[in-house]
């Protein structure tokens, strides 16, 4: 058997533990990759994610290799069988396809949703996040003007694109 100079990707519900690697991750993506200026503080939902997204039918899961966590995806319950997907960020160095983090979150945020029968995912980015777009087009999200947003959608300031992907109601 040879040694494993890798540490093996696995994706699990957020634990409070969690909190300062959550903060770590997405603080730096959004100040320095993105030059989006915003803080810890703009964000009070980072410090509450139990809160803030582990009630009702929502969500929140990290990627971890090791004690590291190298990506994110919460699922926020917005009422009437309707969810907001957020927080998705992957560190620069485990994006792309051959290390398929973001692909493995989001398969499990959808196995979430389709056992809590939620119809409607909800999310909303920037223009700046086109590697972003790219992957939830592919996953089966469409574009929609901001007009057609539930009126339960939680609405970020910075949000200029969004986004739904309907699911099989049963």
């Amino acid at each position: 058997m040879t040694s494993q100079s890798r540490e093996t990707l696995q994706i699990r519900r957020f634990s409070a533990a969690d909190e300062e690697g959550v903060i770590d991750l997405i603080l730096p993506i959004q100040q320095e990759e993105f030059g989006i200026a915003v803080t810890a503080e703009d964000q009070p939902d980072l410090r509450a994610i139990p809160e803030f997204y582990q009630t009702g039918d929502g969500d929140f899961w990290v990627a971890a290799v090791g004690e590291r966590i190298v990506g994110t995806l919460a699922l926020k319950d917005i009422g009437g069988a309707e969810a907001a997907l957020r927080k998705m960020f992957v560190a620069s160095d485990f994006r792309g396809r051959e290390h398929g983090v973001a692909a493995r979150l989001l398969e499990a945020l959808l196995a979430h949703a389709e056992q809590r029968k939620i119809e409607a995912i909800y999310l909303g980015t920037t223009e700046k996040f086109l590697a972003a777009h790219r992957f939830y087009e592919k996953n089966g999200f469409v574009e929609i003007a901001r007009q057609d947003l539930p009126a339960s959608f939680p609405l970020m300031g910075v949000d200029t694109k969004f986004y739904v992907r309907r699911l099989a109601s049963r």
